[in-house]
């Protein structure tokens, strides 16, 4: 049997030397004037890639078909290397020069070089006499990608990169050896590797037994060979639907998540690379150690987006180290601890607690004070220069001190959070500059009459400007509109740019959207919301929605630019999302790939979370549709259209307001003599992952008299729910079907969220933690989802 697994695996193996390859021949050589040497098929190139719009640049082999010309290896990322540098091919070795030719970087093969190639399947090869070995390789020297074909075998490592865009060797490792592939973090800027946060556990003190050869197959299948030649695949890691129209690559992410990834060869679009499966499943909470960082640096958090990479945030009053480095740790933007003050002032009036709950740094407790209450608990932090947050639990109250490690969101229940922040951040603080920064034109300006001058026709100027303002502000834009970020437009400006608002894109229920382009701006494409003209009632939707989208921020939103406020004339401008509505990308042919329906999902979900939860002022959308989601050019699902949105108080969670919504999306409470709240949008969310995972509408009139259970989505879903015929609702898309326990999960999820009662439906918070996994979904009644009567097992 272990013979026949043998032969079986050898088919998957590359067979050496690969045909499709093009010699290069000694004293070649490649320089940073855009030159390269390309693989027969055209699919990979090897030589320097510019880094962003700096002057440096790096040896390196990329994808060359795809737009993003990704980069799967390289030789000098620790040390990029200016214009004018050269890599030369010679009898003896590979060597990179800087200008001056002094060697940066060798391949160091162990005999003599007769020519190189760079293979089809992006292997960059040595050849020597013999024919049948290559002498040095790069898939033997990988940096933080492997590609299909390529075997690494014991003592192999993989590094991550410092950030997206710094190939220097970052934080983390993965080690193929002794048995096991194991991920580590790195004591950076050190090599010392911590403890592992991944195993795939396949030592066996028995050799035989024991992992030997890691495997990225021609099918492009990833696992682990064993010595006797059994495989062994990672858990939770299985086969993926192999395509030959797709290119792959597994990449150790700066961010420690090991992913294998897809791309389409002959995509038209400027599709990115699709995420296929990762370890570990939750970066977040792998890492939990008293020495080092954590998941990400020091004093920040970690949680897990929509497309399960982790991202990482600073707590209230803190800021990013580097804001280019977001795993680089947070500092605070006031200074803290011991000494300060002299305690010639009382902390109370330096310092505030501000909760930040849901998110936990397990360790750097130093005391714990029993039994104490929560106004106990917050005078005992601001008055102890060591404490930076208090956490309070209903009965104890732990302090901690900076810094904070192992830092990830999750919920924490009862207890809070508290971050002690300074009001006040004494002058000077955060601005001293170094003796080069110091500005030296100014005193010699004091000492020159021509300075009096100079300032006395700035003065005039700025009066003569500050009318000018003050007059278009009266004619173009209303003091009550609070938005301070958003610019003003006259309706002229919007007319020509419009052409004479020619292009429509849209119609909703409070008016026409116009395409339009901007002339002198950089955001030249827009998209111009005409309101229509009835009075007092559009004057407080129009004020409502350029109050409530002006103060929101978020990648899931649509984000408003401007507004214009003119006579009679009431416009919001947006901007433009390239990729038109949700329901456009649902309701064609072919069906939408299964991935991308998750991430559109999961992104309409956070942006949901978001307004409800996490923006200045709770908003309910009220209209939560497919023609409301706009896509934009990744596609990232944007939430569209406040005009309904209906403002909360702080203070409040409910408010009574006329029936809104559209037809199929509007919840049960609408039609009742009761307060409406944010599970409004609950409901309809529910009805909107329906038609995502079914990529069929809510409501379906015209259908033959044999499919009239499926007329209401709502209720055909309940039925082949119930009859187990889930299938059926993805119409045997294999893809789906491959997913089968995420497809039944997210089935439950919406029938939850179109339960009749409001109370019984969950939070946006809870459905997001229920998608990702997070949160396990509680067990569907009889007669769900539309009892009303009966009790139920779970409350949310």
């Amino acid at each position: 049997m272990a013979s026949f697994v043998t032969l079986l695996l050898l088919l998957f193996l590359p067979i050496q030397p690969d045909l499709s390859m093009a010699n290069i021949t000694i004293s070649s050589s490649l320089t940073t004037n855009g030159n390269m040497w390309s693989s027969p098929s055209g699919d990979f190139a090897f030589g320097f890639r510019q880094l962003g719009n700096s002057n440096l640049f790096l040896l390196s082999i990329w994808f060359n078909k795809i737009p993003a010309r990704t980069i799967v290896w390289q030789a000098n990322g620790n040390n990029p290397l200016p214009r004018g540098s050269k890599v030369e091919l010679t009898a003896s070795n590979l060597v990179l020069m800087d200008p001056k030719g002094l060697p940066i970087w060798q391949a160091n093969p162990a005999t003599t070089v007769i020519s190189a190639a760079m293979l089809d399947t992006g292997n960059f090869v040595l050849e020597g006499n013999d024919s049948r070995t290559y002498i040095w390789e790069t898939f033997k020297n990988p940096t933080d990608t492997i590609l299909p074909t390529q075997i690494l075998d014991l003592g192999s490592k993989l590094f991550s990169r410092l950030t997206e865009t710094n190939y220097s060797k970052g934080r983390f490792e993965l080690n193929f050896s002794n048995g096991s592939l194991n991920l580590n973090p790195i004591a950076w800027p050190s090599e010392f590797p911590y403890n592992f946060y991944y195993s795939s556990r396949t030592y066996n003190e028995n050799p035989s037994e024991s992992g030997h050869q890691l495997v990225f197959n021609e099918s492009a299948n990833i696992y682990i060979v064993k010595m006797k030649g059994e495989i062994a695949q990672f858990p939770r890691w299985g086969g993926i639907n192999y395509t030959v129209d797709n290119y792959y690559r597994a990449t150790l992410g700066f961010d420690g998540v090991f992913t294998q990834y897809s791309h389409p060869k002959h995509s038209t679009t400027s599709q990115g690379w699709l995420p296929l499966q990762s370890i570990p499943i939750n970066m977040c909470t792998a890492i939990f150690s008293d020495i080092g960082s954590g998941p990400c640096g020091f004093n920040s958090y970690c949680s897990i987006q929509e497309n399960r990479q982790p991202t990482y945030d600073c707590p209230p009053g803190y800021v990013f180290l580097d804001p280019n480095n977001r795993l680089g740790g947070c500092k605070p933007t006031f200074p803290q601890g011991c000494g300060l003050d002299d305690g010639l002032r009382d902390p109370v009036e330096l310092y505030e607690l501000r909760q930040f709950d849901n998110v936990d740094w397990p360790l750097n407790d130093y005391e714990r004070l029993a039994p104490y209450n929560q106004t106990e608990c917050e005078k005992s932090c601001l008055h102890d220069c060591s404490c930076a947050v208090a956490i309070f639990d209903g009965s104890q109250c732990w302090k901690k001190r900076l810094p904070l490690s192992n830092g990830r969101y999750r919920r924490t229940g009862f207890s809070r959070i508290l971050f002690k922040v300074r009001k006040e951040v004494p002058a000077g603080y955060c601005n001293i500059r170094s003796e080069k920064e110091k500005p030296v034109l100014l005193p010699a300006l004091l000492g020159s009459s021509a300075f009096l001058n100079v300032i006395l026709l700035v003065v005039t100027f700025l009066i003569l400007f500050r009318r000018r303002e003050r007059k278009v502000k009266k004619e173009g834009s209303d003091p009550s509109i609070s938005g301070s970020t958003l610019r003003s437009f006259t309706y002229k400006e919007l007319e020509e740019a419009t052409n004479g608002f020619m292009e429509v894109l849209g119609r909703g229920s409070f008016g026409i959207v116009y395409k339009g382009i901007l002339k002198s701006s950089s955001r030249n494409v827009i998209a111009v919301k005409k309101l229509d003209r009835l009075a007092q009632e559009r004057e407080r939707e129009f004020r409502t929605e350029v109050n409530a989208i002006g103060k929101t921020h978020h990648k899931n939103l649509v984000r408003l630019l401007g507004y214009c406020y003119e006579g009679s004339h009431r416009l919001l401008i947006y901007e433009f999302m390239s990729n038109g509505t949700l329901a456009n990308f649902l309701f064609t042919l072919p069906r939408p790939d299964w991935h991308r329906r998750i991430k559109i999902a999961l992104g309409i979900a956070r942006g949901l979370l978001y307004l409800h939860e996490e923006c200045d002022f709770p908003i309910i959308h009220c209209d939560i549709k497919p023609q409301n989601i706009l896509l934009d050019d990744s596609p990232t699902a944007r939430i569209s259209d406040f005009g309904l949105a209906k403002l909360l108080l702080s203070s409040q969670t409910r408010t009574h307001t006329m029936i809104r919504g559209t037809r199929g999306y509007v919840a049960p409470e609408w039609f009742k003599n009761v307060p409406v709240t944010a599970k409004v949008d609950v409901y309809s969310f529910g009805v909107l992952l329906l038609e995502i995972i079914c990529c069929r509408r809510s409501v379906v009139m015209d259908l033959e008299e044999s499919e009239d259970e499926k007329a209401i989505l709502t209720d055909w879903a309940y039925d082949c729910y119930v009859g187990g015929r889930i299938h059926l609702l993805v119409d045997n898309d294999k893809v789906a079907m491959d997913d089968r326990e995420r497809l039944k999960k997210w089935v439950e999820i919406s029938l939850w969220c179109i339960e009749e009662e409001p109370s019984k439906r969950p939070t946006m918070k809870m459905v997001i933690e229920m998608l990702e996994g997070f949160l396990d979904v509680p067990l569907l009644q009889p007669r769900f989802p539309f009892s009303s009567s009966g009790e139920n097992q779970s409350q949310w």
